[in-house]
């Protein structure tokens, strides 16, 4: 599968994953699925932005640390784009200090995470959830990451 990955970055890219990093992440995430090319946006963001973004798109006042925006392409069109996310660099780092997880660890299971729900996998539901988290373990372990879901 061709991935055309465009990365934007709303805070300063000291201290972040490589384009590399993402990009490996993103195929892994995108394993399995039925198409030669997928288009992905990825905005790499701090508080602020997340914040207002966490607030217009989910009526939460917080930053979080991933947002996903599948994209539905309009009736009888077809489209590479599978839609964006939005990644809050601080409440990963944040994040991952207070799970005692590697911290690009950490980046890698929100790029997996939220390319996940892109593709329709949700955890609302407890039968749901295990079957993304089995299918987030699955990829982190391929990618060389311990299962993010133990402390």
């Amino acid at each position: 599968m061709k991935l055309r990955l465009s990365v934007q970055y709303g805070v300063a890219r000291a201290g972040l994953p490589a384009d590399s990093a993402l990009r490996r992440w993103a195929h892994a995430a995108l394993k399995g699925l039925r198409r030669r090319r997928v288009a992905l946006g990825l905005r790499i963001v701090g508080i602020t932005e997340s914040a207002a973004l966490n607030g217009r798109f989910r009526r939460k006042s917080y930053p979080t640390n991933v947002l996903s925006f599948p994209f539905e392409a309009p009736p009888g069109t077809r489209s590479d784009i599978l839609g964006d996310l939005v990644i809050c660099a601080p409440v990963v780092r944040r994040e991952a200090h207070t799970q005692r997880k590697p911290v690009n660890a950490h980046w890698a299971h929100m790029v997996v995470h939220g390319i996940l729900h892109l593709r329709g996998y949700d955890h609302r539901k407890r039968q749901d959830a295990a079957v993304m988290e089995k299918m987030e373990i699955r990829l982190l372990k391929e990618l060389g990451y311990a299962n993010p879901y133990i402390q």
